[in-house]
């Protein structure tokens, strides 16, 4: 089955919000684990406007799953990754200016800057993942970088799913066929949710991992946290 990781940044957004400590952040990651979470993802960024690279280290020792840190890699990011040793990092090329990822990595034109720092992370046996869309050629050129995973940029499937979900998941499909007959494995991240989740695993084939935050912790207000895991879990399997 499919694992989830729950991308816990929207909880440290409201708590940032406010300032002090609620909610906290820490307790959100140990009760999205108690609760069937498979893993726990976090995004920090440069102006840390959600989760903090402090959180990152106070939620290292707590992690009884496996444990996801996204970012670009900056000097900054790459040091904390070679600090915490979580189980997988997963390299998005967003600059500090963007509201949220927005694009996958050209794998053409940035091999080699990839190479060496997945090379680097590998030596600390640091599980790497690379943020790609579905063009063939960068899923193709993902495999000379050395990297362990591609994830999918899915909000291009979730966009047109309402209007033709078959329409919408067919480059993904390709290119998950693309990327299996490469063996590099294969995770998905980006709007996916409680209606277009299930339809794009039962189309993904090998489909190893989904990272999934403002949805799922939207839903939670409605529904609750263990409620909307338990949820989400039963839209992995197929």
């Amino acid at each position: 089955m499919t694992k989830l990781s729950v991308n816990i940044n929207k909880i440290a957004t409201i708590r940032n919000a406010r300032g002090g400590n609620i909610p906290n952040v820490k307790e959100a990651a140990i009760n999205c684990q108690r609760f069937g979470a498979q893993g726990i993802t976090v995004h920090p960024r440069p102006d840390e406007r959600h989760i903090r690279y402090s959180d990152v280290f106070e939620i290292k020792p707590i992690i009884t799953t496996e444990f996801n840190i996204e970012g670009y890699p900056s000097e900054t990011f790459i040091e904390l990754i070679k600090s915490v040793k979580p189980t997988q990092v997963t390299l998005v090329p967003d600059p500090p200016d963007v509201l949220t990822s927005n694009e996958g990595w050209d794998t053409v034109n940035n091999a080699d800057f990839l190479r060496n720092i997945i090379s680097d992370f590998k030596s600390f046996g640091i599980r790497t993942s690379i943020f790609v869309d579905t063009n063939l050629q960068n899923i193709i050129h993902a495999k000379d970088t050395g990297t362990d995973r591609i994830e999918f940029y899915t909000e291009p499937y979730a966009a047109m799913f309402d209007e033709n979900p078959e329409k919408a998941v067919a480059p993904f499909v390709e290119a998950a066929k693309i990327a299996n007959e490469l063996n590099i494995g294969i995770n998905a991240g980006h709007d996916l949710n409680l209606k277009n989740l299930n339809f794009f695993c039962k189309k993904i084939e090998n489909l190893l991992e989904v990272s999934i935050g403002h949805a799922l912790i939207s839903d939670a207000l409605y529904y609750g946290l263990e409620n909307v895991i338990q949820m989400y879990l039963r839209q992995l399997k197929y």
